[in-house]
């Protein structure tokens, strides 16, 4: 039995049923990212693990033990939500100590515990410090010390990072995720940025109107989409569509072009409609697209986006995007200009719906 289990898991609120049917099991330290946008069910799951929700049907276990009778406060759990919720009446020294001091540690143990902490998020110069003293990223260090403090067997990450800028996310992400691999806790992390999940995570679940549409490393997630939602949601990526003319040689028709992909096509016959997804960077211009595959179209639009250009190709019915790195040397295919993109047969992926 995985660490965390949960086993069929439903959530109704009223005649809305929010999660349907949800089986997942982590791993001991192991950090997985639900990743989907709002309303798609990943925070009433978090919130069914700490126990502020209370499953409609199905068991949530933490090392074999069933979780269903116990309150938020009698499971060994800690959480970080996205509003810091640092007590404003109290040092950074006091909100670290807070649940040890619930907990009835004694003063001795509480200190050392909170040094402790403070060391690992590098904020042990601050512990006078009040909330309104400080930085968001520093609030947001200060409440992930404080859900560390109790020695939570699962640690419960709810979007903590939302409310920051740009930078300073980025820095804190890669520092829970070291912190997380330095303790070795079992972490579930809840996010609607890709970019995070992707980032951080042994393993993402993508959520999708209370389901999981997909749940594998950052790499199955990006490079092998289960559905058309995934392939859209995880990544910048080309939907184009196609016709089958032959499944058993792989064969379809882009426009007015016959393209063969990387394997036969299961259970179409040809003049069925297919969808296919290519990724931006996995184009490329070409004179010559020998021993590769290519489609020929129209350029519409070119976007400098800093270390890399955006291109955008008329293609029948389909606006294909590809990236090319930013080269002085090289000058980008201008408006209207007829050109060769070539991409390796395995990178166009068949998407189900």
């Amino acid at each position: 039995m995985s660490f965390l289990s949960l086993t069929n898991i439903k959530k109704s609120f009223g005649p809305v049923q929010v999660v349907h049917d949800f089986d997942m099991g982590i791993e001991k330290g192991e950090f997985v990212s639900f990743l989907g946008p709002s309303g798609c069910g990943k925070t009433t799951i978090l919130r069914m693990i700490a126990g502020f929700e209370t499953p409609s049907d199905g068991t949530i276990t933490i090392d074999g033990k069933d979780q269903g009778s116990l309150k938020p406060n009698q499971r060994n759990i800690g959480m970080v939500f996205q509003a810091y919720a640092l007590f404003p009446n109290m040092n950074v020294h006091d909100n670290v100590a807070f649940g040890l001091k619930v907990a009835g540690a004694s003063r001795s143990e509480i200190d050392t515990r909170v040094k402790q902490m403070l060391g690992l998020i590098k904020l042990d110069h601050l512990a006078d410090r009040f909330p309104y003293q400080m930085s968001g990223g520093q609030q947001q260090r200060v409440a992930l010390a404080r859900a560390l403090a109790v020695k939570p067997q699962v640690l419960l990450l709810d979007e903590p990072l939302s409310a920051l800028d740009a930078k300073i996310r980025v820095s804190l992400r890669e520092e829970i995720r070291q912190i997380q691999q330095q303790l070795g806790i079992t972490t579930v992390f809840v996010t609607h940025d890709q970019e995070e999940a992707l980032s951080i995570s042994d393993r993402i679940v993508v959520m999708n109107a209370g389901r999981a549409d997909q749940i594998g490393t950052p790499f199955e997630i990006y490079n092998t989409p289960a559905t058309r939602f995934v392939a859209s949601f995880v990544g910048t990526l080309n939907i184009i569509e196609a016709k089958v003319t032959d499944p058993a040689a792989g064969t379809v028709m882009v426009g007015d072009q016959s393209v063969i992909l990387a394997e036969p096509i299961a259970n179409l016959k040809g003049g069925d409609t297919i969808s296919l997804a290519l990724r931006p960077e996995a184009g490329s211009i070409a004179e010559s697209a020998s021993g590769d595959t290519s489609l020929v179209g129209e350029v519409e639009s070119t976007n400098f986006l800093g270390s890399v250009i955006r291109t955008r190709l008329r293609v029948g019915n389909d606006l294909i995007s590809f990236d090319m790195f930013n080269n002085p040397g090289v000058v980008p295919p201008s408006y209207g200009e007829s050109v060769k993109l070539r991409f390796a047969a395995k990178d166009l992926l068949v998407i189900r719906e």
